[in-house]
């Protein structure tokens, strides 16, 4: 964050804004505003994202945003330029990093030109995935630059027919083979992998899964074999470095236990991951000992204008 005029520097935490997640970025905004003023040191100033997102941010002069929005707009490289066109340093990726990890599949090639394990996928119109398999099942069909789980379809082996998508999914999705086994995440924080969660649910980690209470339980640090915990970790910090991001980000696994290492496999990395006091990035702070207010505040100490 940049040096400030002020005695205590202001800090506009941005949330909100018209994306499908807007529910919880406004959760995610609401809790980082309350560590901050938890962490004291600050001027918090809330901020729900609209179209005069320029003229709030120019009339309250901010030191630093802390960008707790999500999905597209606030995730894809958009509002990371708005930012840098108006000169105030920003939290998490900048506008590359942002707009590449949002797109599932470009961000699918970086990975593997970089040696991380992904699975085979394809960009197709949504209208010749209702009309017909575009691969063999099982396979999973998802907007290609959405996250938390929104708009995702899991096409079993046994599937009578294709799925047939909502009507407001986008023209052209993308279909990828389905990666059995355990769900896991890694957060990167800066140069550093965190540690492992475990995430266990009864079915689908679906959005009600991820975001409604009793729909997933964490087990962090994950108990899984050393070699995979450590893979996860190298991956992840990996998939920070290739794709240019900064900050905080979170990526995403599934691991087939039958087949070891090989079974191991990089789903998407998430640049602006959810951050209420039990998201799983500020739950994997904790448990190397760093506190949801210190979380935040190193965010917005690590605020920058550029890259």
């Amino acid at each position: 964050m940049g040096q400030s005029s002020r005695q205590t520097p202001t800090v506009a935490v941005v949330m909100g804004g018209p994306s499908a997640e807007r529910e919880v970025s406004l959760s995610s905004g609401k809790a980082c505003a309350a560590a901050l003023r938890e962490h004291g040191g600050y001027t918090v100033i809330e901020v729900d994202a609209g179209r005069d997102l320029s003229a709030v941010l120019t009339e309250i002069k901010p030191d630093a945003v802390l960008n707790c929005l999500h999905g597209r707009w606030g995730e894809d490289g958009s509002v990371q330029g708005l930012l840098e066109w108006l000169g105030i340093p920003y939290t998490h990726s900048g506008i590359l990093a942002s707009a590449l990890a949002m797109d599932k599949q470009r961000s699918k090639d970086v990975f593997r030109a970089h040696g991380l394990p992904v699975v085979e996928s394809v960009l197709a119109a949504a209208a010749d995935v209702r009309a017909g398999h575009v691969m063999a099942p099982p396979y999973v069909v998802k907007p290609n630059n959405e996250g938390s789980s929104v708009g995702v379809y899991l096409v079993q082996e046994a599937a009578n027919g294709p799925p047939q998508l909502d009507a407001d999914m986008p023209d052209e999705v993308m279909v990828e083979t389905f990666a059995p086994g355990r769900e896991m995440t890694t957060t990167v924080m800066g140069d550093r992998a965190l540690t492992v969660t475990d995430i266990i649910t009864t079915g689908w980690y679906d959005y009600d899964a991820k975001y409604k209470e009793g729909g997933s339980s964490h087990v962090v640090p994950a108990d899984i074999p050393q070699e995979i915990f450590d893979l996860c970790m190298e991956y992840a910090l990996k998939a920070h470095r290739a794709l240019g991001c900064r900050g905080i980000s979170r990526t995403d696994f599934r691991w087939d236990e039958s087949r070891g290492a090989a079974g191991l496999i990089l789903l998407e990395t998430n640049t602006q991951p959810g951050m209420t006091a039990t998201s799983l990035t500020p739950e994997q702070g904790q448990a190397v000992g760093i506190s949801f207010p210190d979380l935040c505040a190193w965010m917005v100490e690590d605020a920058s204008c550029g890259r």
